[in-house]
């Protein structure tokens, strides 16, 4: 009955003190994001607005993908359509070919882990650097992201700290001050930014109606890929379109708060146009969205803006950690991106749900990721991943519950499981929930009998 997931969190949770740190971080911005929330009356009225917004946006897209493609070339940006992550790949290599590019630097961009860009361009030799402060600190310490906001915040500064020293960047050996380390990185940064012959932004929106990127940062990162080298990449899913500006406004207004718990970004950077001398390129990509878009029952998986509020109120997320799932992107919208990508392949995530949907009440756009995991629960067995253990029991409680006599002699009898000792029914072969969980205690007599007799009320 153990899954991938379940042994990989098994073995995060070996590290007690970890664990728990890990859990109290995301629970902290969680709160943070409560108390954004409970600042604005009209918190409640702004996601039914969001979730409208790109119900409609998706569910036109057609028509707000040539509006956004018009504008864009009218403003002298080029523009490129990717139909998977294959045609992406090859497009950014041949401009950067074109351009006789050998360095970029890059924004944070989960689209660019989800196709590979960055292991595709360094084996044709062109050095990617990533300039997000999280990401750049992965990318030295070959590791992915563990969360798609806060990417590295699975590592304490004392891990962080160590690995400069190692590549250089830290001169002085034993200081993990946050405030030093962080100096650090933009120094070693800032030669990145200077020596690079392109730079690539994501995109957090794409405004049809004017042809703007929006993206979103907190470090200013985005503007330093695109100020200093002359030529602009930008990789952008065709789900990140919105209407026009009205609609970013009450994206702006939920985005942060959400994900970190900020009433906004420090930065929020608007790219219309190359600036004169330089060359602007948007490559749209759909890479199965536009199955997804043809799901009856998940395509409302589309209208995630990517804010990571589901995975930091998620208990599971917070107890097991990024690593644990086997899709790119963990947490909630993670098991449900990846059973869209591949449900043979990622099903064994669909387990790591308690379904206790808090983020169905936290998301902004109401994707209700939560709810929609439960409909991937019903669909297992048809995908032939249904547990045979899980399956066997459930026909053997359809028996119990649909025979009285049955049940109220089980019943009868359950007080005599009081005498079995734990050590005959937790274990991992045959009770796997069993594990860390003292054996209940069956009541002398059952409720309902209790009822009849009149001694509850």
């Amino acid at each position: 009955m153990s899954t991938l997931h379940s042994k990989a969190a098994y073995a995060f949770n070996q590290n007690f003190d970890k664990t728990t740190w890990h859990d109290q971080t995301f629970w902290s911005v969680r709160t943070k994001r409560d108390v954004m929330a409970w600042e604005l009356p009209e918190w409640e009225e702004l996601r039914e607005h969001a979730s409208a917004i790109k119900r409609h946006t998706i569910t036109h897209l057609a028509d707000y993908l040539e509006q956004f493609s018009n504008r864009l070339e009218a403003n002298g940006v080029i523009v490129h359509w990717a139909r998977d992550a294959k045609e992406f790949n090859e497009i950014v290599y041949g401009i950067l070919e074109t351009h006789k590019v050998t360095k970029m630097v890059k924004s944070k961009s989960m689209l660019t882990e989800e196709v590979g860009m960055n292991a595709y361009l360094i084996e044709r030799g062109i050095d990617v650097v990533e300039t997000d402060l999280g990401e750049r600190i992965l990318q030295l310490m070959r590791q992915k992201p563990s969360h798609i906001v806060m990417p590295a915040i699975h590592l304490k500064r004392e891990e962080v700290g160590r690995m400069f020293e190692e590549q250089g960047i830290s001169k002085e050996i034993g200081n993990y001050d946050p405030t030093y380390l962080t100096r650090c990185a933009r120094i070693h940064l800032r030669n990145q930014f200077m020596e690079a012959g392109a730079g690539m932004t994501g995109a957090n929106f794409g405004v049809a109606e004017t042809g703007d990127i929006v993206v979103c940062t907190n470090e200013g990162n985005a503007d330093m890929s695109t100020s200093m080298p002359h030529l602009h990449i930008v990789a952008m899913g065709l789900e990140k379109l919105v209407p026009d500006y009205a609609s970013v406004a009450v994206f702006q207004r939920l985005l942060c708060r959400c994900g970190t718990g900020q009433p906004t970004t420090t930065f929020t950077s608007h790219f219309r146009k190359a600036r004169p001398g330089a060359e602007m390129h948007v490559v749209l990509v759909d890479n199965g969205r536009s199955d997804i878009l043809g799901n009856e029952e998940h395509w409302e998986t589309l209208k995630c803006i990517r804010c990571g509020a589901c995975m930091n109120t998620c208990p599971v997320y917070r107890r097991s950690g990024g690593y644990s799932y086997t899709y790119f992107i963990p947490g909630p919208i993670g098991i449900n991106l990846g059973m869209l990508r591949d449900p043979a392949k990622y099903s064994d995530n669909v387990s790591a749900c308690s379904l206790c949907l808090s983020c169905d009440q936290v998301c902004p756009a109401k994707v209700n990721p939560g709810s929609q995991v439960y409909v991937w629960r019903q669909q297992l067995d048809s995908l032939g991943k249904a547990d045979p253990l899980k399956k066997f029991m459930s026909e053997g409680m359809k028996v119990l519950f649909t025979h009285p006599a049955l049940y109220n002699t089980t019943l009868r009898f359950a007080p005599l499981a009081n005498y079995v000792p734990e050590s005959f029914t937790h274990f991992s072969n045959l009770n796997p929930w069993g594990l860390g969980h003292t054996k209940p205690e069956f009541a002398k007599e059952p409720f309902h009998q209790l009822w009849k007799e009149g001694k509850v009320k």
